[in-house]
């Protein structure tokens, strides 16, 4: 009887609570967490500015637009930057080197972090633990001017590498002048520069689970790969499956950095993608209007990607970014 009087009154309490939290305003709660709304003035100003902002200059893309006459000014074209660029055999070419050089780093880059951080996390010894994560995570802390100086020093036919081989006997070996090479070179690269630094959101969703799954794997008498693939592998499952949605949201973008600093006259058929494409063609030939076409369409690839990778997700029952 007690206990029914007590949950009563709980009920009650937590009514008159409710109540009292609704005739509380807006103000009462900005007062109580000004702090965290203060936090947060400047990301927001960043989003709005340099993201929201810029989507005003998309009207480029179905202009023929003239600097000195601004985009207001500007005459709309009726779709024929569009039918331009479909008209492009160049564009396809681009296109197609982004989707394979993006393919790539999803089938050997995106695993890379994983391997990588399950034999951080087995390592027992925490000193080299520490040391070797540090050095995992430099790479990623050089731009890629730096790590473009690089490899010409090392992988160029008169570079160190191809040196050593020919005072060895051997052949010099085409990295960076071959396409396919070339290709496999930028894949390795990237993996090499990424994969140290993608392994802190996997080492972080490892700390997450639980422990005691560990002792009752040893009681049962599993070993360590029984542990990875039983007990690791399924605690980190929807932070894979939230990064691969984000890459494959992705997949139709790449940095200009990384393309342009490694490609060279010899491999522009494989070299050439969306983003030194735009910049030569849209900013080196002053061609706005082709440069924002290929943007938007870059854009609207990237969004039917990133939709579609999300619902397959949440149908598989996985979980999704939203």
């Amino acid at each position: 009887m007690k206990l029914m009087e007590g949950s009563i009154d709980l009920n009650k309490k937590n009514e008159i609570r409710k109540s009292l939290n609704k005739n509380k305003g807006v103000f009462y709660y900005i007062k109580r967490d000004i702090i965290l709304y203060l936090m947060l003035v400047l990301p927001v100003a960043y989003i709005l500015t340099f993201k929201y902002g810029s989507m005003y200059g998309i009207q480029i893309a179905f202009k023929d637009y003239n600097m000195f006459e601004g985009m207001s000014k500007s005459p709309w074209n009726n779709f024929e930057t569009f039918k331009e660029i479909f008209a492009s055999q160049q564009f396809y070419q681009v296109v197609r080197n982004t989707l394979v050089l993006n393919g790539l780093d999803l089938i050997v880059g995106f695993p890379a972090p994983i391997i990588l951080a399950i034999l951080i996390n087995e390592l027992r010894f925490k000193k080299f633990k520490r040391v070797s994560q540090t050095i995992l995570y430099l790479p990623h802390f050089l731009s890629w001017v730096i790590i473009g100086g690089i490899v010409a020093q090392l992988l160029a036919p008169t570079g160190m590498l191809n040196s050593l081989i020919t005072r060895s006997g051997g052949d010099v070996l085409p990295f960076l002048t071959n396409k396919f090479a070339w290709v496999g070179t930028y894949t390795l690269v990237g993996v090499w520069q990424s994969a140290g630094w993608g392994t802190i959101l996997y080492l972080a969703a490892m700390t997450g689970i639980d422990k005691e799954l560990y002792e009752a794997a040893d009681i049962d008498g599993a070993g360590r790969l029984r542990k990875i693939w039983h007990v690791t592998l399924p605690g980190i499952k929807p932070t894979i499956a939230i990064l691969l949605i984000l890459q494959l949201g992705n997949i139709m973008a790449i940095n200009f950095d990384r393309p342009f600093n490694l490609q060279n006259n010899l491999v522009m058929d494989y070299g050439d993608v969306i983003s030194t494409y735009v910049y030569r063609v849209g900013i080196q030939s002053a061609n706005f209007s082709i440069g924002a076409a290929v943007g938007l369409f870059q854009s609207v690839i990237c969004l039917v990607f990133l939709l579609s990778s999300n619902f397959i997700s949440k149908k598989m029952g996985e979980q999704g970014i939203w």
